[in-house]
């Protein structure tokens, strides 16, 4: 049976609240995979994430990367939320590695065997967790944005790192795309990219339905995708 909990944490001076999940049936420890939300903020998408990473045997952990009880519900309000930590992407990393430290004191989780998902927004933070060189075991960033930090040249990536992506996405080039593989290349990371077609922006959102903004919900890509990060998590745990 799941037993979830919200959970507070800080960075700083900030009060956070995460959401965890994980079947109690199970007594041995497992593997915890952190879950990084879009721009909106924690919200039900990212908790439900979390419960069907715990249906697949680990500890679901839907982490918080604007403050407890913080959440955009217009563009122009998930704008405000977004903008300062893509801005500053070490104030970003160390919010990821908040999240991540209040999940290895958590006592169902199998430490050193950690990773994370992210959504959009949440990929990058995703991706950003394993640039900044924290000892995560696989990353996988769904429709998430690309474009490189300019402060961990020199950290050492200890993640595999999977990234799914929509072949029409508009917010994520396809010069982006080559960069990305590029950057991991040359800093020698084993990675993946999965482009899909037909698939925009925010494409495993059964809420997103907006072609002119480009997020719109493609359920085979959602399907896919999910199977793909099942797939590169019983290879890496």
């Amino acid at each position: 049976m799941l037993k979830t909990q919200k959970i507070e944490y800080q960075d700083g001076s900030l009060i956070l609240e995460g959401y965890y999940s994980y079947d109690d049936s199970v007594t041995k420890k497992r593997p915890a995979v952190l879950v990084c939300h879009d721009w909106s903020g924690k919200n039900d998408f990212v908790c439900q994430k979390a419960d069907q990473l715990a249906e697949l045997g680990y500890v679901g952990f839907a982490i918080d990367m604007y403050g407890k009880g913080k959440i955009g519900n217009t563009k122009e309000e998930k704008t405000a939320l977004m903008t300062p930590l893509v801005q500053d992407r070490a104030k970003l990393q160390q919010r990821m590695l908040a999240a991540y430290e209040t999940v290895k004191t958590l006592g169902p989780v199998e430490t050193p065997h950690i990773g994370a998902i992210g959504f959009c927004f949440g990929g990058l933070c995703a991706l950003d967790l394993a640039r900044s060189g924290a000892d995560v075991k696989g990353v996988v960033s769904f429709h998430g944005a690309l474009h490189p930090p300019e402060n961990t040249a020199k950290h050492q990536i200890m993640s595999k790192i999977l990234v799914l992506h929509g072949f029409d996405d508009p917010m994520v080039t396809t010069d982006q795309v080559i960069a990305f593989g590029q950057e991991m290349t040359h800093a020698k990371v084993d990675w993946q990219i999965d482009i899909y077609g037909n698939a925009m922006h925010a494409f495993t959102n059964p809420q997103a339905n907006d072609p002119s903004f480009g997020t719109v919900y493609e359920k085979n890509a959602d399907a896919r995708s999910w199977a793909a990060m099942k797939t590169f998590f019983k290879e890496v745990f």
